[in-house]
Parts: structure tokens; C-alpha cells; sequence
């Protein structure tokens, strides 16, 4: 029996139920774009929910990589980074990182909300001005309340606002202003304007940071992320990835100048009270690397297998929304409607994600589709045929 305290929960879960918004979790047998026997009748389940991008979470090395580090270090760090718990394997993949994203220092954390939602608060407090993408990250907007600086937010992707915004004074004379966006938008796929937010940060004397969490290891030069691909890393103070979803690993890190990095060891919270990152985390973001310098080309090999995959949904008369990423998501609008067809395609063996509210604005309920170098060409068309049959039987 619940606690009479507890009461109010099984009205919520209710009210949740009835809008289409109560949330589960799933378990599945195994990882991956691609999982063998979890599909009706034993056969392949195609994840279109995964975040694996590169399929580098079962790659040998990355393997190899990861059981070498746990088998010399051990099963855990140990302590916070402040303590004890910096190997020199956290330094050398720090190093690796800064030098693949093309800025002189980097810090890692445990995860990217831990490392974006501590980040913001590192940077900006009371007297202090954010202005964030509307579309940003929870993690970020979650840094932002955090702080309490002075919070206003900017149209999508549309840097004439940022400017207009910018050009307002701050709340109070000298204080910083922080701008927050992604590169590439977790839940459309669209890519941001950078060279032109860039521009009006730098104008403005603002501080940028940018989330790559959906572009590193996809875009730019070996998988180095948008801002590196654009040449912007003088103009974007802090470039935020993560090594969980294209580096199949887990972890989030800020690539940075040597002053903002130190200035991040002393005030960057979800750094110094957390047990640092686990070895084997460290060896397989190390292989991941060593995986994207051996074969640049797999971000590009995987663009150009969603932009097909993504053609082929949107000449059946499916909304894709403005995705130019691996991405794609199939708008749908209503939240039950979008639960009923997420079931309706696990029954025929695709696994596609109900995004609803408050994950993405009221009304704007879709399927989000994840391309993954684990699909084969082979396996998108047959994925397309399913989707559009399913879509237009209801």
C-alpha cells in the first residue's frame, strides 16, 4: 500500500495516462541500431531509437580498448577528480579529445547533463544574463535555472533574434551574457546557424557555448563536430560533446581554452563532487577515437545513408520536420496518435521512439528516427515501406 503522503502520485500517473504522457521504461536483450532475435518471430529488431550512430558500442576495438583499461585500473576511479580519482588515463583522454575538436584543453565529466547542467552555473550567477535557443537541451535550461542568472530565449535557429536580444542591456552594468545552443537539435535533426550566432556572440561580447552532443562524431573533420567543421572554434568558448551516442561509450566533455578549463576544475560543480569517470569508460572513448582517426569517413557515410533513407520518407508523404542530420523525425502531432504508431511499428520489427511533451512543444508529438551505421541500405528501404504502410492505414 502507498503511504497516504504518496496519494497524489497515482493521481498524476492517472492524469499522465489520459494525455498520452506517462512514461515507461523498455528493456531490451541487447544494444544497437540492429538487434538480433528481439523482432517478431526471432527476427532482427531495427533500432531507430538508439544513439549509436557509428555502431562503435560492440566495435572490437572499442571493445579492447574499454577491457584493457578495467582489467590495468580496476572497476571504478574511485574518487572525485579533486581527490584522488585522476588517472592518467582521464589526462590522455582529455588530451585526445582537445586535440580532435581542435582547442587547446578539454575537461570530461560523467555525463553530458551532468557536464552541461553544472557547466552554466560555472559561467553565470545573479546580476548575469543567459539567452538560449528555444529548442535547447533540458540540461542546459536545467544549468540555467541553476544559476540564476537572467533567462530569455531566442526563436529557433534564428540569429536576427539573438542580435535583437543582444543588443538590450544586461540586467545589471558588467555583468556576463552567456548564449546556449545546439549544432545539430536532438529531437528535429536541423542544424543550427553557427557561423551566424557566432558572429553575433563574438559582436557582442558574449560567452557561447554550444552543445555538439548530435554532431561530434558525425560531422566536421573525423567526426570533430560542427564548430571544428565551420572553423569556429576562436569564436565558441565552450564546445560541449558527449562520448555516449556517436562514441558508443558514456561520458560528457568541454573542449576549451586552457584558462576556461581551469576556471571549470574550480567551479564546475558535476566535476568536483563526483566520483571522476570509470576506467573502462576512459579505454573505450580512447578506441572510439582511435576508431574515427582510422576511418574518417564514417560521419560522412552515415549523412549520406539518412539523406536517402530520409528521401525516400519524405517523397511517401511523410513530415520530416527541416532534418539535415541522421536524425529524422516523422511529425505527428497528436501524443496518442504517436504511441499508437510507435506500437504499431515494434509489432512489424521497428523500434522508433513516441517523443511528446515536455520533451518537445505541446502538439509537435512525432517518431523519432536515429540512422545508424548499423542499418544497411537494405534494411532502411524495407524500414521505409513499413513506416509509410503504417502511416497511411492510420
Amino acid at each position: 500500500m502507498p503511504s497516504p503522503a504518496e496519494q497524489w502520485i497515482e493521481e498524476e500517473l492517472a492524469a499522465l495516462e489520459r494525455q498520452g504522457l506517462r512514461r515507461t521504461t523498455q528493456p531490451l536483450p541487447a544494444t544497437g541500431g540492429r538487434i538480433p532475435g528481439a523482432g517478431p518471430g526471432g527476427a532482427p529488431l531495427l533500432n531507430f531509437a538508439s544513439n549509436d550512430y557509428l555502431d562503435l558500442a560492440h566495435h572490437p576495438h572499442v571493445l579492447e580498448t574499454a577491457a584493457a583499461a578495467l582489467r590495468r585500473y580496476g572497476a571504478g576511479a574511485t574518487a572525485s577528480r579533486l581527490v584522488s580519482g585522476t588517472l592518467d588515463l582521464h589526462e590522455e583522454l582529455e588530451a585526445r579529445l582537445a586535440a580532435h575538436k581542435g582547442y587547446p584543453a578539454a575537461l570530461v565529466a560523467g555525463s553530458g547533463y551532468l557536464t552541461n547542467t553544472a557547466a552554466v552555473p560555472a559561467l553565470v550567477g545573479r546580476g548575469d544574463r543567459i539567452l538560449a535557443d528555444r529548442l535547447v537541451h533540458a540540461s542546459l535550461l536545467d544549468g540555467a535555472l541553476q544559476s540564476r542568472a537572467d533567462l530569455g530565449r531566442f526563436r529557433h535557429n534564428d540569429p536576427e533574434h539573438l542580435r535583437q536580444l543582444l543588443a538590450r542591456p544586461a540586467p545589471t552594468a558588467g555583468g556576463r551574457t552567456l548564449v546556449l545552443v545546439e549544432s545539430v537539435y536532438s529531437m528535429d535533426g536541423d542544424v543550427a546557424p553557427l557561423a551566424e550566432i557566432a558572429a553575433a556572440t563574438t559582436a557582442a561580447g558574449a560567452l557561447l557555448l554550444v552543445d555538439e552532443a548530435h554532431s561530434a562524431g558525425v560531422f566536421g573533420p573525423a567526426g570533430s563536430g560542427l564548430v571544428r567543421g565551420l572553423g569556429l572554434e576562436a569564436a565558441v568558448n565552450l564546445s560541449m560533446s558527449t562520448l555516449s551516442k556517436a562514441l558508443g561509450g558514456y561520458g560528457g566533455v568541454i573542449a576549451c581554452s586552457r584558462p576556461m578549463r581551469d576556471w571549470l576544475v574550480n567551479r564546475h560543480r558535476g566535476f568536483i563532487y563526483s566520483t571522476a569517470p570509470p576506467p573502462a569508460v576512459l579505454g573505450a572513448a580512447l578506441g572510439a577515437l582511435d576508431v574515427l582517426a582510422a576511418e574518417p569517413d564514417r560521419g560522412r557515410l552515415l549523412l549520406e545513408r539518412a539523406a536517402r533513407f530520409r528521401a525516400r520518407l519524405r517523397a511517401g508523404g511523410l513530415d520530416t520536420g527541416a532534418s539535415a542530420s541522421q536524425i529524422i523525425p516523422l511529425m505527428v502531432g497528436d501524443n496518442r496518435r504517436a504511441l499508437d504508431l510507435a506500437r504499431r511499428l515494434r509489432a512489424q520489427g521497428i523500434l522508433a521512439g513516441a517523443i511528446r511533451p515536455p520533451t518537445v512543444p505541446a502538439g509537435t508529438a512525432r517518431l523519432r528516427l536515429s540512422v545508424t551505421l548499423a542499418h544497411t541500405e537494405a534494411d532502411l528501404e524495407a524500414a521505409a515501406q513499413t513506416i509509410l504502410q503504417t502511416f497511411n492505414n492510420g
